[in-house]
């Protein structure tokens, strides 16, 4: 499939609803406004293309660049290539798809993320921080966690809210996985006070740090 037919079909797909929905949450003029379920189909039926994927990333378009997520291997990018991806977008679900589908799987992660996670750029220093997250998850013996845990006290309450977002997540997972440091997690997420007040629906956890921290071991021991 070539980049024209593809453009096409997601055009094709696209509704004035599904653009006024992307619209309220910051996206532009240069989308088609294609429901998820919608590009998750097309990108079914073209499996991985990475040339296309890159083709279609370069339009700048946010349904293109989601579809391009989905269909590109991550093998294939360099460092210079993913390092540009993740500073080009500033929309914050085209970030999360792009950590969750191509950065993850990654090789090499771990040289990016010390990278990135001292950048001044604003979405990298986010992807740096997701990996960060990551890392504390699957490969915490990379880490020096008491340091980060100073990070995050004395940077999160002054970073960018889309940085704030993952350094919080950050926080949470040590609190969550290492009791150790479950205490001092609860304390700088208590003093800084980042989304204590966040609106949550019914059945949701409070991403404010000590509640989803104390909420999360709170299942764990049940199921113990």
């Amino acid at each position: 499939m070539t980049l024209e037919e593809t453009l096409s079909q997601l055009e094709g797909l696209g509704s004035e609803r599904m653009r006024e929905f992307n619209a309220k949450h910051g996206v532009g003029q240069n989308q088609f406004g294609v429901k998820m379920g919608d590009i998750r189909a097309v990108a079914k039926k073209i499996k991985t293309d990475h040339s296309l994927a890159l083709q279609l990333w370069s339009t700048e378009n946010i349904d293109a660049r989601f579809l391009a997520i989905l269909i590109m291997n991550p093998k294939k990018l360099t460092h210079e290539e993913l390092t540009e991806m993740v500073r080009s977008e500033k929309f914050t679900h085209v970030a999360d798809w792009l950590y969750s589908y191509v950065i993850k799987d990654y090789p090499e992660t771990e040289s990016l993320r010390t990278l990135w996670v001292e950048s001044e750029n604003v979405m990298l220093a986010r992807a740096g921080w997701s990996l960060t997250s990551g890392c504390v998850a699957r490969n915490p013996d990379l880490l020096d966690l008491p340091a980060i845990l100073d990070r995050l006290e004395s940077e999160m309450a002054d970073s960018a809210p889309e940085v704030q977002w993952t350094m919080n997540s950050t926080l949470a997972n040590i609190g969550i996985r290492f009791p150790e440091y479950r205490s001092r997690a609860l304390e700088i997420g208590e003093r800084l006070g980042i989304y204590r007040n966040y609106p949550v629906s019914k059945g949701c956890t409070s991403p404010f740090a000590p509640i989803w921290i104390n909420e999360i071991v709170r299942r764990q021991e049940q199921t113990a």
